[in-house]
């Protein structure tokens, strides 16, 4: 797949079907996202399963209008809110939030950084979706570790999949 322009991707549901369009033969098709060297992911689609998503920072992704195509709640192993259900549900967050106001206060003054939408910093996601392409989940994780460029990342992977050439003519 080529560079594709995302303006009218909303979901990973649309990115997947735009997936889908470029293979041929329910071949598998990876698309690789970069922001502006802050974080990168690697999408898989296999024909109609469900696309396999890892992501070297969600936290900088979540910062991110493309973040938000691949930070699914699924993925955040979040419910969805159509998932949420009934009344009680609601009721039974609001009783959370108000037990777990002082523990979230003890958490900004230690310095964790969860995120205000308790979305880690580091990857996430499936680390073992290139496997089958001869790159370890180790090295996607390697790849993905603080200080690394996603650029870089990105290239390393495209080299190490044959595809190095198609990644830079895009860029």
């Amino acid at each position: 797949m080529s560079e594709t322009d995302l303006d009218d991707v909303e979901t990973l549901a649309d990115l997947a079907d735009l997936a889908r369009e470029a293979a041929e033969d329910e071949e598998t098709v990876l698309v690789f996202i970069e922001q502006e060297d802050a974080w990168f992911a690697v999408v898989r689609v296999d024909g109609e399963d469900d696309p396999r998503v890892f992501v070297s920072d969600a936290a900088a992704a979540s910062r991110s209008s493309y973040g938000e195509l691949v930070l699914t709640d699924e993925l955040l192993g979040r419910e969805s809110e159509d998932e949420l259900g009934d009344l009680d549900h609601l009721v039974t967050e609001l009783d959370d939030e108000e037990d777990t106001d002082s523990a979230e206060e003890d958490d900004d003054e230690d310095g964790s950084d969860d995120g205000a939408q308790g979305i880690p910093s580091g990857p996430l996601g499936d680390a073992g979706l290139l496997i089958e392409f001869g790159f370890g989940a180790k090295e996607l994780m390697d790849l993905a570790a603080e200080g690394s460029v996603p650029g870089d990342a990105l290239s390393e992977i495209a080299e190490a999949l044959g595809c190095g050439e198609v990644l830079e003519a895009v860029r």
